[in-house]
């Protein structure tokens, strides 16, 4: 399966597709923040990500129920994939580092990320 980035527009539509499960054009509207977009406009976004092979349809008619293809989680690895090897050269330590760095994290949390790790670390032993 080959995932391609999403833009803004792209990837706002997705996220609501994934927490309706399936929806017409309409319902996915209805979802949006205020100023709403044009039905025009989220139709095209709509066709653009089932072109990218993102989401299907079932035809009723004339409506189509637009349903997600590639999980919320497919996407999630994709992109957490794609900022390690651009931004961090694949070195979980440096993603860490940053983490705990650049987020200024409190004693508390810094606590709960090394528990996590050695939590992580037990069940693969």
């Amino acid at each position: 399966m080959n995932i391609k980035e999403l833009t803004k527009a792209e990837e706002q539509v997705m996220q609501l597709l994934w927490q309706l499960k399936e929806a017409i054009v309409k319902d996915i509207i209805e979802q949006m923040p205020e100023p709403k977009p044009a039905y025009n406009t989220v139709s095209t976004v709509v066709r653009v990500l089932e072109g990218k092979g993102f989401i299907n349809h079932k035809a009723y008619g004339n409506s189509h129920v637009y349903f997600p293809v590639i999980s919320q989680a497919q996407y999630k690895k994709f992109t957490f994939d794609k900022m390690m090897s651009s931004y961090f050269s694949n070195s979980y330590e440096s993603l860490v580092s940053f983490i705990a760095n650049e987020k200024t994290l409190d004693i508390q949390q810094l606590d709960e990320l090394t528990k996590l790790i050695e939590d992580i670390k037990n069940k693969k032993k």
